[in-house]
């Protein structure tokens, strides 16, 4: 998920009550919320180190063990030679539960981010698989409503605060208005749901908020989110089956793997990717529709891999996207002069080079040359 996700997560943990087990419990839950994701340096690597490093040794469960004790390190350390002096009178850090909600801070964070289909290595680094929830879209701004809304209204009193929110509440409504793919019922909600809460902030319903009333608030938004999430994941499993009933029934036999993507804000859809030993089959599922699997006009050829492809493959940068890529496929031009330029994808992204295609020139001697 993306940063904001993360953030609020482990802000909406320490205001429902976390943040009481010891002080710096609010600063321990929001960095570990979002501590996995330093292998964002990866992204000053070369071409696709990005794909091939983001969500695996920082995002597997031997890190998942390892982080915990490292910020409550650091956040010792800052108790110690900095809280302390500002603070002399503030009431005492408690290891204990400062490790504790950094665990839980932490562990948020892989488990967001195995929710969508862009995938997560649990296991890393003893065995580079990708698991996938296929139940929210990268950014879900139902997720930033319910627990940025309960922030909100906790966090808005003073003049700096608002406005802080509202250039963030401005900045989503204007990504849920542009977005493409986002249906019209999606932006019209998401307007609906931004004006009770502005509502509800005027009317003064913030203000007399008890420190009790504050935490049930959040633990409302915290389980409406957790009940979102589980009605999304489990909704998958029939959705599957119909799509593989459907394809069986049309003799596309043996389905190996489906995928039903999540799309933008519209949790009631998704692309469809089917694997069968010789092609990917491809279409637009929705809950709402007759019949609810839609399949694209042809399907994407899987060719068999041959001396070009295996050629091409050996680039550095093809093999990084290789380990990130979930249904790959290659295709290949020949040129004029004699060469070949073979393009890898991901069936996932059709139509789109969203996070790019490697391609790469084999010439007449079968020496590839890496192209972008």
């Amino acid at each position: 998920m993306d940063p904001i996700a993360h953030s609020f997560t482990g802000a909406a943990l320490a205001a429902s009550g976390l943040r009481r087990a010891t002080p710096l419990a609010t600063a321990a839950l929001i960095l570990g919320a979002n501590g996995p994701d330093i292998d964002i340096l990866a992204a000053f690597g070369p071409d696709f180190s990005s794909v091939a490093h983001r969500r695996g040794w920082t995002h597997g469960l031997p890190a998942m063990a390892v982080f915990p004790f490292l910020l409550t390190g650091l956040l010792l350390a800052w108790d110690r030679f900095a809280r302390r002096r500002l603070t002399p009178d503030g009431a005492p850090i408690r290891a204990g539960p400062l490790l504790a909600v950094a665990a839980l801070g932490v562990a948020s964070h892989p488990a967001l981010d195995w929710l969508n289909n862009y995938g997560m290595r649990w296991l890393m680094p003893f065995d580079g698989r990708w698991f996938y929830g296929d139940a929210l879209f990268i950014i879900d701004p139902w997720v930033w409503l319910a627990l940025g809304g309960s922030l909100f209204l906790m966090h808005s009193r003073r003049v700096s605060s608002l406005a802080a929110w509202s250039c963030f509440w401005l900045l989503a409504t204007v990504l849920v208005f542009f977005t493409t793919g986002v249906p019209e019922a999606a932006r019209w909600l998401w307007i609906a749901g931004l004006g009770a809460l502005l509502a509800a902030r005027a009317a003064g319903f913030s203000a007399p908020l008890r420190e009790r009333g504050v935490e049930q608030l959040t633990r409302a938004a915290l389980l409406l989110v957790v009940g979102y999430i589980a009605a999304a994941s489990l909704a998958n499993i029939p959705a599957r089956a119909e799509v593989r009933a459907a394809l069986s029934a049309r003799g596309l036999t043996p389905v190996e793997r489906i995928m039903i993507g999540p799309v933008p804000a519209n949790p009631f859809a998704g692309e469809v990717v089917a694997q069968t030993p010789d092609a990917y089959h491809t279409g637009r599922w929705s809950w709402f529709a007759r019949p609810r699997f839609e399949p694209a006009s042809a399907p994407i050829s899987r060719p068999t891999p041959n001396e070009l492809s295996e050629t091409a493959a050996g680039v550095a940068e093809v093999r990084r996207f290789l380990v990130w890529a979930r249904f790959p496929y290659f295709e290949i031009e020949t040129l004029d002069t004699g060469g070949h330029i073979v393009r890898f994808r991901d069936a996932r992204y059709i139509g789109t080079d969203r996070l790019g295609s490697p391609a790469v020139l084999v010439d007449g001697d079968h020496e590839p040359q890496y192209l972008e």
